[in-house]
């Protein structure tokens, strides 16, 4: 089953040409700014994600589930499945391992703060990344 090498979160994220571009990524907070009496709004960011396809697992299916929740595992904000095949190259010698990146887009309201988490499941293995979202009212 290919391993999830990857899993970090990032100001912005971008998947193109094989390679996975990531903006003010590794961060482990989310500071909403709002003033009294109002709401915070929904939260930006990107999802960046690389995955490690052995030569004898490309040209088949996976499928990928990925989601953020709450720190309880109760409430899921955002969901996310994709399909995930991997071609072997041209010219790649037999034995290779490929990588395969994603990146997501997300924008998401929290409904207070506390601690969440992305939760990225591929072939009955997870791998999660915790944040946290903290309130600055002004």
């Amino acid at each position: 089953m290919p391993p999830i090498d990857l899993l970090t979160l990032a100001n912005h994220a971008e998947a193109a040409n094989g390679l996975l571009y990531l903006t003010g990524a590794g961060w482990d907070t989310i500071t909403r700014n709002y003033a009294a009496g109002s709401t915070p709004q929904p939260h930006h960011f990107g999802i960046g994600l690389n995955v490690v396809v052995d030569w004898h697992e490309t040209n088949q299916p996976w499928k990928l589930e990925l989601w953020i929740e709450d720190e309880d595992g109760v409430n899921r904000l955002l969901a996310v499945d994709a399909n995930l095949e991997v071609g072997r190259p041209v010219g790649r010698p037999p034995g290779s391992s490929t990588r395969a990146v994603m990146a997501i887009a997300a924008n998401v309201s929290f409904p207070a703060p506390g601690g969440y988490r992305v939760v990225a499941e591929l072939a009955e293995q997870q791998r999660t990344y915790s944040f946290r979202v903290v309130d600055k009212v002004g």
